[in-house]
């Protein structure tokens, strides 16, 4: 194997495991979020995961066709309302996933503060 081959392998890993790193820290700020924010709930762990792609997922698609990252303090408050917008859309794609308008604007404001401090979950 030649030093580019072993190269392109570890980078293929490395990403790999970025975004499985990226996953579990969007899984537990999601918890987190809706423990701490009335009117939102999630079922059980199966729920938790499907919604912690989904957001993932819709995140992606918005900062793809916007260039905007739905982060409650990556871009004020526009990222604050897309981040609201994204928690409340998200329960149209998941079962067991509920979350009224009130709590997806508490939970952005939550969701932005737990997110700032759990690491991992920043940009590739």
């Amino acid at each position: 194997m030649s030093d580019m081959d072993t190269s392109n392998s570890q980078s293929k890993t490395s990403t790999a495991w970025q975004i499985i790193g990226r996953f579990i820290a969007s899984a537990v700020v999601l918890a987190i979020t809706a423990f701490f924010t009335p009117g939102f709930t999630i079922n059980n762990i199966w729920t938790l995961a499907i919604a912690a792609i989904v957001l993932s997922l819709i995140d992606y698609l918005v900062v793809k066709f916007t260039g905007l990252h739905a982060s409650p303090f990556g871009k004020g408050f526009v990222g604050f309302a897309l981040a609201a917008i994204t928690l409340y859309v998200t329960q149209f794609f998941v079962a067991g996933y509920s979350i009224s308008w009130v709590a997806a604007i508490i939970g952005a404001l939550i969701y932005g503060v737990v997110d700032y401090f759990i690491p991992g979950n920043q940009e590739m």
